[in-house]
């Protein structure tokens, strides 16, 4: 019969001394707490309220504040908005980032330094820019009265404005995407007789799907729910150029806040959407990535 040797606890050395314990640092726990409420004040609660007061008469007044005339007309405005804006930075997006990544020249830095513009510039100086530029005493302000073509207080100034703050999202998602996605597989089509149409809708396009939808969910975010800009160059006259974020101001500033925090809400969910849309996209973009 063998006597095993007794095991030391897994506290103390060899020496028979007790290691020193690691003090629980509470700092990281002070920093969660101070996230949570920092969101909580910025973005949770003001949302919440939100909810809170477009309900606060009932679901009925709710659903009949969104079948209001002035509303209808600041959603449809809206839609048919993003339906031309998203579309044209799609494309644009797609020229600039295939230019960029595929190609090395002067000026580069440059070129994605407008493309980053919009992020940078306030969307009230773009929308005075425009105004400067298309208004009845801007820059081309003579020759579009001339012709009888109006741009400022009208729908093409709303489409220029959108199409302005909304632009870079897809040059931006995908420019990092083309150049992990590199050149070989599509210089193994070119060597396999496809054209260049070819090679872009077979293989380029399917291998920057996930990055392609995930700009164009952005765009069309921002598109919808652009104010500052659409605001200077638009009038907001109801029915005619109000959006439904210059729909929620008017509404709020006339007091009738039922309306306003109805309208709120339906923004309120294309947000969650679009965050849905967002994750769902980012893990697909993991998964391609792990595989």
């Amino acid at each position: 019969m063998t006597i095993s040797e007794p095991k030391l606890p897994s506290n103390r050395t060899y020496s028979g001394k007790a290691k020193p314990q690691p003090k629980k640092s509470w700092v990281p726990t002070i920093l969660i707490f101070v996230a949570i409420a920092y969101l909580a004040l910025i973005q949770y609660i003001p949302a919440i309220n939100v909810v809170v007061q477009a309900f606060s008469k009932g679901v009925g007044p709710f659903f009949a504040n969104l079948t209001h005339s002035d509303f209808l007309s600041a959603a449809r405005l809206t839609v048919l908005l993003a339906l031309i804006a998203v579309p044209i930075n799609t494309v644009f997006g797609l020229c600039a980032a295939w230019a960029i990544a595929r190609n090395k020249f002067p000026g580069r830095a440059f070129v994605l330094s407008i493309i980053d513009l919009p992020f940078s510039i306030s969307p009230v100086v773009a929308g005075l820019m425009l105004v400067l530029l298309y208004g009845r005493n801007g820059w081309f302000g003579p020759l579009l009265e001339a012709n009888d073509i109006r741009i400022i207080f009208a729908f093409p100034g709303m489409v220029l404005a959108t199409a302005f703050v909304s632009m870079p999202f897809v040059a931006r998602e995908v420019i990092p995407v083309l150049e992990e996605f590199g050149k070989d597989q599509e210089e193994a089509a070119k060597t396999l007789g496809a054209n260049e149409w070819q090679t872009f809708w077979r293989v380029t396009l399917p291998g920057i799907r996930w990055g392609l939808l995930y700009g164009i969910i952005l765009t069309n975010a921002r598109a919808m729910g652009e104010f500052g800009a659409v605001s200077v160059v638009s009038g907001n006259i109801a029915n005619k150029t109000q959006s439904l974020p210059l729909f929620v101001e008017d509404a709020y500033k006339q007091y009738e806040t039922e309306a306003a925090f109805s309208a709120a809400v339906l923004l309120g969910l294309l947000a969650v959407v679009t965050l849905v849309l967002k994750e769902i996209v980012e893990r697909k973009t993991r998964i391609k990535d792990v595989d």
